[in-house]
């Protein structure tokens, strides 16, 4: 299995197919390999040799799509930057994998000397943009241009393909190891499912690419083929219009997105009827928001992807026909056909089912390990099976529900109260557009259930009003004991909830982080 594979099928069947649209420029999959094997020579040109990682730090575009291919054409192994970290966020990622060369495109220019100064472990950096470049900068197009293509190296099975660093929520950040075989199977997994991507459509790319959960995305399109329709990022308006221009098949959006284009005018001001398949996951999804979207999308399959970086990234699947059974759609669905999951206790033992314990998941598209953390990686594969981390339970038909990060517990009066629950209930209320739940410090309870809500424009709504509408949903000690309301939640690069800095201002002041 080799990520280039999928381009040479390309080449030979749909050379002049439409491989990506950015804006107005357009390029055939024809275009697309000679530009991989143009710039794959650039990077050897550069001193990249086989094994070497190569970084790109930029906004969605199509030259994003060419060096993922080019990459692995020169034997090497890519690694994503989180656009939205700081600089000195950046460089920890690139000294720690020993980067050698970063494509920067024209929203990271201005961060190329501090950069230069912080990761001196990088010898050449390349500019992908219209901005005037720097003299000492390479240009993306120029190194295209003066390099003749070379062999695809054929870098496959389980050589290093890329490495994702987390997000850094549970401390300093962790380079994920990935192979060409994890990456592979992961999107041959979900394709398996039957509805994953509609054959030869058309993915609108609006998540950041460096996050895997587009980024298998992008490996699923490439198998099935079609077209990649890429926006810089994500708005109502821009998506709205795009699935309308170009007439967009399939799209992954996660919750937070999903909430804020339904609830936009955008979204009734445009013909989305093209839409087949919305894939959403990274996080819950409440059924308030699932049925407001079916009342949008009726004509729309919507598919649920649970899973992690570290499992490439799909692990579980919640299919259109399961989305029309009620009592699933808290469900974060069943193993995709390469997977195995299973709910173990704190002994490795699986547990009963209905009982709630950590999720675990074995198969060929689980990571090799953490970027020079051999500790860490033994941790997290013992066994031979990935601990998530996750807390969940298994029904007796293998569907798998996700009831809150471990950490993200609560313990309140001796209760344990899982934060997804309450969130759910919370969102269910007309005037809540979306929420958080979060343990914060109380002297009675240890730890209080403390709601942070943002409501409907033109709503509103007060802390009994919501408390007594919980309760009417949930046992009472889970309802929340205290609410902020808020103008927006914080979110990370992946478009989840950052609970992290929801706590920081309740639990600054505590010697630990927890009760």
């Amino acid at each position: 299995m080799h990520l280039t594979q999928a381009l040479h099928r390309a080449v030979q069947q749909t050379p002049d197919l439409p491989a990506t649209v950015f804006g107005e420029r357009v390029r055939t999959w024809a275009q697309s390999a000679d530009r991989a094997a143009r710039l794959a020579a650039a990077l050897k040109g550069l001193g990249v040799h086989s094994g070497d990682r190569v970084a790109i730090l930029a906004q969605n575009c199509d030259d994003y799509h060419d060096f993922l291919f080019a990459v692995p054409w020169a034997d090497a192994v890519a690694v994503p930057v989180n656009t939205r970290w700081s600089a000195r966020e950046i460089a920890f990622s690139l000294e720690d994998a020993g980067v050698v060369a970063l494509v920067v495109d024209d929203a990271f220019l201005d961060m190329v000397d501090e950069l230069k100064h912080l990761a001196p472990v990088v010898k050449a950096f390349v500019h992908s943009g219209d901005r005037t470049r720097p003299a000492d900068l390479h240009g993306f197009e120029d190194l295209i241009a003066a390099h003749d293509p070379i062999e695809d190296a054929r870098r496959g099975g389980d050589s290093l393909a890329a490495i994702y660093y987390t997000g850094g929520t549970t401390g300093t950040p962790k380079g994920v190891m990935l192979s060409q075989a994890n990456l592979m199977s992961a999107a041959l997994g979900a394709l398996a499912t039957g509805q994953f991507l509609a054959p030869r459509g058309r993915l609108l790319h609006s998540a950041p690419m460096f996050h895997l959960a587009d980024g298998s995305g992008w490996v699923a399109r490439n198998l099935v083929g079609g077209t990649h329709v890429i926006l810089p990022g994500f708005s109502a308006e821009t998506v709205a219009a795009a699935v309308e221009q170009h007439q967009i098949t399939d799209m992954f959006l996660a919750p937070t997105m999903i909430q804020m284009l339904v609830d936009s005018s955008a979204a009734r001001a445009h013909d989305l009827s093209s839409l087949r398949h919305l894939l959403y996951g990274a996080s819950p999804i409440s059924q308030a928001l699932l049925e407001r979207t079916m009342r949008l999308l009726p004509l729309v399959k919507p598919l649920q992807a649970y899973g992690m970086t570290e499992l490439s990234p799909t692990t579980t699947v919640l299919t259109a026909e399961d989305h029309q059974t009620p009592e699933l759609l808290r469900s974060a669905g069943r193993a995709v056909p390469i997977a195995e999951v299973k709910v173990v206790d704190e002994d490795d033992n699986e547990v009963p089912l209905g009982t709630v314990g950590e999720v675990v998941a074995r198969g060929p598209h689980v990571m090799l390990g953490y970027w020079n953390r051999p500790q860490e990686t033994a941790q997290a594969l013992r066994g031979g099976w990935m601990h998530t981390g996750d807390g969940g339970y298994m029904d007796q038909n293998g569907y798998l529900f996700i009831v809150d990060r471990i950490k993200d517990m609560i313990v309140t009066g001796g209760e344990n109260v899982y934060s997804a629950e309450v969130e759910n209930a919370l969102a269910q209320h007309p005037s809540v557009a979306t929420c958080a739940v979060i343990g914060v410090p109380d002297a009675d309870w240890g730890e209080r259930v403390h709601a942070v809500v943002v409501l409907h424009e033109g709503a509103t709504a007060t802390f009994e009003e919501l408390r007594e509408h919980c309760g009417a949903l949930i046992a009472r000690y889970k309802a929340p004991r205290s609410v902020d309301f808020v103008e927006a939640l914080p979110l990370t690069a992946a478009q989840k909830v950052s609970k992290v800095e929801l706590r920081e201002t309740y639990w600054k002041d505590e010697s630990r982080s927890v009760s």
